[in-house]
């Protein structure tokens, strides 16, 4: 039998941190070789970080990070672990993100990536140029392109993250040339049940071409995108490890090469589209790399989990899928806030403006929880700035969450102010009284402004609280609730945000999240101010936000779509809130373009950077 240690290792590097990424890499392959590892896997883009963006087409960028590799390989010349990591590089004037292979001190080769993502958050066809069959390039005594590498344990195949999602991406034809091992680095942003389509569709790619896939994830936030970790194993199509996800570290196994070896001789399916891929003459070239590889004399056979091979193992309890999910959420966003206050460097604690309603508890709840995952800890501080027309239940609410946290809630009245603001805009419009609508968002923009004085002379991270579902339609004050320096739950439905909260109160018994939930939602800028009364229900507003910009449906179409999911709705009423839900969508652009940075959760994203790129001046004649 031939035994190997396989291993992927999810950290969590910092775009241009070229240095300290490197020696986090370094330390992780000196425990690797130490354990007598035989393939390690680095994720995507882990010398430079992920995404780049723009940064790649600074000469100087790509040259550091081709010094790092260089580093990595000569502080690793006397492992015998064969590494594989990801960067940015440059070779015949174009830019390749691409996985680096290394083994005793060697720059081995350099695999470019073949499969851009240009859609949702990803904008690598901008920058990038893409690998494919046959490319056989010099970048600077290195070779890059289609290749695969011969180590005395066996062929390996690398490729990076989207190459994988596609079935007629570089893996089958360097499965068919030879590879046994595929290793995949990979930097794939977290997205509401992603894991699962993640693991079935490598699991997938790993039977089809009855390989060995090593698949290395990052993990943390960079500006809006969470990554969730999680790595695998997979041989022929069966899962035989699964790394934890949300948590930085390495994790290994032992696998027997010879029974993938075995299993692709024993199907005829695969070895007959082998041979007539072979009969094309189109076999990928090969790397001979000289050096002996970890030694696996004191590596014990993977007997089968349970100890018996024709029975599975016992499981753990299954935890509900929708709880699962949330969980997997209000972890997510934690991760994005401590990603963004650690890489940064710019803040020294976390503040929140905090008003007892839904949106602004789950916010202090998020970033109650990043607090704990902050190196060395941070402080929050959170401020009810109650108005005239402020509830006694949301003032309770707010007062026993943050009690219940250890969060210390500072009360600063804002009717005063407001008084003296509308005063002043009488006298700006010559006598007459403003809207109702302008005195409401009086009261929030003095909040905001308040928020960023005291953020700008604290130092604070100013966390802003608004939800997905209102965003969406303009349900909030340009230079008031809008303010903030990060979005926290800017992508999160406002269904999502009340399932979340019942979520926590299950799991850790909050009494303030309770009180929350009794109360009827709403921004207490007017007298028994009720949203949904305002705009709709928000299980319809959610539906309307998915099919329409998510689902791309007309208005005439959504309606339809609405009938079928809200039977007990008046068919007349879902096509007025379908109208109107589009009608307010559209004319909301041009305020959620001024938002902060959002935190990436799902497929829908109101950011214009990222996922949803709409034009901020349009009219509705296609309807």
């Amino acid at each position: 039998m031939r035994l190997a240690k396989l291993a992927v290792a999810t950290v969590s590097p910092t775009v241009g941190a070229v240095k300290s990424n490197v020696s986090r890499l370094i330390a992780v392959a000196k425990e690797m070789a130490d354990a007598n590892v035989t393939v390690g896997a680095f994720p995507e883009q882990a010398i430079g970080g992920y995404p780049p963006e723009d940064l790649v087409q600074w000469p100087g960028f790509l040259i550091g990070q081709r010094r790092e590799l260089e580093r990595f390989a000569k502080e690793t010349s006397d492992s015998p672990t064969v590494y594989v990591l990801g960067l940015a590089v440059s070779a015949a004037g174009q830019i390749f993100n691409a996985a680096a292979v290394v083994h005793r001190g060697r720059i081995a080769g350099v695999v470019p990536k073949e499969k851009l993502p240009t859609y949702n958050v990803f904008y690598e066809g901008r920058t990038f140029s893409r690998g494919g069959p046959g490319l056989a390039l010099d970048a600077d005594g290195v070779p890059l392109g289609d290749y695969r590498f011969q180590f005395d344990f066996g062929d390996v195949a690398v490729e990076v993250c989207e190459d994988a999602w596609s079935p007629d991406g570089p893996m089958r034809r360097r499965c068919y040339s030879g590879s046994e091992i595929v290793v995949n680095v990979s930097t794939s942003p977290y997205r509401m049940g992603v894991d699962s389509t993640r693991r079935e569709m490598l699991a997938t790619r790993a039977a089809d071409n009855q390989a060995l896939l090593l698949y290395a994830n990052a993990v943390g936030g960079q500006d809006g995108l969470i990554y969730d970790g999680g790595g695998f194993i997979f041989q022929n199509g069966r899962l035989v490890f699964e790394a934890p996800r949300f948590v930085e570290g390495w994790w290994s196994t032992v696998v027997d090469l010879d029974r993938t070896r075995r299993l692709r001789m024993e199907n005829t399916t695969w070895r007959s589209d082998c041979e007539a891929f072979r009969l094309l003459r189109q076999t990928v070239p090969v790397i001979k790399v000289e050096g002996k590889t970890a030694n696996n004399s004191s590596f014990k056979y993977p007997g089968p989990d349970g100890g018996n091979f024709f029975l599975p193992a016992s499981g753990t309890p299954r935890i509900d899928p929708r709880d699962r999910a949330l969980d997997d959420l209000f972890e997510a966003l934690a991760v994005g806030v401590k990603s963004y206050y650690e890489k940064t460097g710019a803040f020294k604690s976390l503040g929140i403006a905090l008003s007892g309603g839904r949106d602004s508890m789950l916010t202090l709840l998020v970033a109650w929880r990043a607090a704990q995952l902050i190196k060395g800890g941070s402080t929050i501080s959170a401020f009810y700035m109650p108005s005239k027309h402020s509830g006694g239940d949301t003032k309770q609410a707010a007062t026993v969450l943050a009690e219940e946290l250890g969060v210390k809630l500072e009360t600063v009245p804002i009717h005063e102010a407001t008084a003296r603001e509308i005063e002043a805009t009488v006298t700006m419009l010559g006598g007459e009284q403003p809207t109702e609508l302008t005195r409401q968002n009086i009261q929030a923009r003095i909040r905001g402004q308040r928020m960023w004085n005291w953020a700008n002379s604290s130092g604070a991270l100013f966390l802003q609280t608004g939800d997905m579902s209102e965003k969406a339609v303009g349900y909030t004050t340009i230079g008031g609730d809008l303010e903030g320096s990060l979005s926290v739950i800017a992508n999160v439905p406002k269904t999502v945000v009340i399932a979340l909260l019942e979520r926590l109160e299950q799991r850790f018994g909050f009494k303030g999240v309770s009180a929350t939930l009794h109360t009827a939602p709403g921004p207490e800028l007017a007298d028994k101010q009720v949203a949904e009364n305002e705009l709709m229900p928000f299980p319809v507003l959610d539906a309307c936000l998915q099919l329409y910009a998510g689902e791309k449906m007309s208005p005439a179409d959504v309606a339809v779509a609405l009938q079928a999911l809200f039977p007990d709705q008046p068919a007349g009423k879902l096509t007025t809130w379908a109208a109107q839900f589009t009608k307010l969508f559209s004319q909301s652009i041009y305020k959620w373009v001024q938002s902060p940075l959002s935190l990436h959760v799902g497929s829908l994203d109101l950011d214009r950077e990222r996922a949803l790129q709409m034009p901020v001046v349009q009219r509705n004649e296609w309807f």
